[in-house]
């Protein structure tokens, strides 16, 4: 059975494992090229999993792999991944964040998420995703306990995300730029995005030198927010 599962260099010091598909559009073993998340946009222009080990051709192709596997087969990739997970230990796997890479593709990939985390209820899933429209349709309502998100901003369905009420978090470019914002910091620990008591979760920007160039002293939403504006002038 291959193995699915990682734990990268960030989340393992909080004892939090991974799955991970490549980040926005990929060619497909078969020579067709498929979007991996549908809903980015201004994100993709600073996206982190563009850069450094995430182009190692290593990572690449077991990121690709793992994609593969979900458009293949959907119901074999659902039951390995119940499989490792039991295999590896519940006692060892106690958070799993779904996608440092990636996002949910489509509708049945989405369910097979949440059937799989009623499957394991001692394990807590939880994601980051600009599925907005999909969550909404699918998770909202009927979420099961141990499964956890938060919607992103930089996404073309920002415009769905209630910023009152929705979990969601926002990229800014530095701490200093959080003042007044009324956010909370999750760099400490990533969990912290699914366990901070607000809705409104604040991750600073990678200090990756060509991305905080493209993104100055924008925040993702402020940065979609301009880009929408763009396109409507052009128009």
């Amino acid at each position: 059975m291959r193995k699915l599962l990682s734990q990268n260099s960030e989340l393992k010091k909080d004892g939090i494992w991974n799955w991970s598909i490549p980040a926005w559009q990929v060619q497909l073993s078969n020579g067709s090229w498929f979007n991996c998340c549908p809903n980015a946009d201004f994100c993709v222009k600073v996206c982190y999993a563009k850069n450094g080990t995430y182009l190692f051709p290593v990572v690449k192709a077991k990121h690709l792999s793992n994609l593969e596997y979900t458009i293949n087969d959907l119901v074999g990739w659902m039951l390995d991944m119940i499989k490792e997970i039991n295999r590896i230990g519940l006692n060892k796997i106690k958070f799993l964040r779904i996608h440092d890479a990636g996002d949910f593709y489509s509708d049945e990939y989405l369910q097979a998420w949440l059937d799989i985390a009623m499957s394991i209820p001692s394990v807590t899933f939880y994601c980051y995703t600009k599925e907005v429209s999909r969550f909404k349709k699918i998770v909202q309502g009927s979420c099961p306990k141990n499964f956890k998100y938060l919607f992103s901003l930089g996404g073309k369905e920002d415009h769905l995300i209630d910023l009152e009420s929705d979990r969601h978090c926002d990229v800014f470019p530095s701490l200093e730029a959080l003042n007044n914002a009324g956010y909370m910091d999750q760099s400490e620990n990533d969990l912290l995005a699914i366990t901070l008591p607000t809705n409104k979760i604040v991750i600073v920007s990678n200090n990756i030198k060509h991305f905080k160039k493209i993104q100055g002293e924008l925040t993702f939403k402020s940065g979609q927010e301009k880009r929408k504006d763009l396109r409507n002038k052009q128009c």
